[in-house]
């Protein structure tokens, strides 16, 4: 429910995420870009330091790592926690509101996880229907 009590899927009947001005569009792509999301399930599980999100999600950039946690920081999801110790330490966890969504955004994930294996053969079935659709489409040569 958002603070007006109403549910996204309500909202999404009345066409508010639709509109091009719905501020909600922007946190549904920081919450849903695939950084985003495996940071805030890597925070579910408990604190990070920087170097430690890093390691455990392969594959971001340090750049890419810095913005994402920057932007759920700003949308209040994201605490960043400064030790004033040399070497300087920084560390991260969720805010409430970031558990919250952060254990919805789990569940989407789970789901896929559970469901690979149906996505993966739709994915080939509709890949081997264009291509039996574009030959059928051009004349052989004998």
């Amino acid at each position: 429910m958002s603070d007006d009590g109403v549910a996204l899927s309500d909202k999404l009947r009345r066409g508010a995420l639709f509109s091009q001005a719905c501020p909600s569009r922007e946190i549904l792509k920081h919450l849903t870009s695939r950084w985003g999301v495996l940071v805030l399930m890597a925070l579910l599980e408990r604190d990070h330091r920087f170097s430690d999100l890093r390691r455990k999600v392969d594959g971001v950039s340090e750049k890419m790592l810095a913005q994402t946690l920057q932007t759920l920081e700003a949308d209040g999801f994201v605490n960043r926690h400064s030790y004033p110790v040399v070497p300087p330490r920084v560390s991260y966890s969720l805010t409430p509101i970031g558990q919250e969504v952060a254990v919805k955004v789990r569940d989407f994930a789970d789901w896929i996880e559970v469901n690979i294996g149906r996505i993966l053969t739709a994915r080939g079935d509709a890949s081997q229907a264009r291509a039996e659709a574009a030959g059928a489409g051009t004349i052989r040569q004998p």
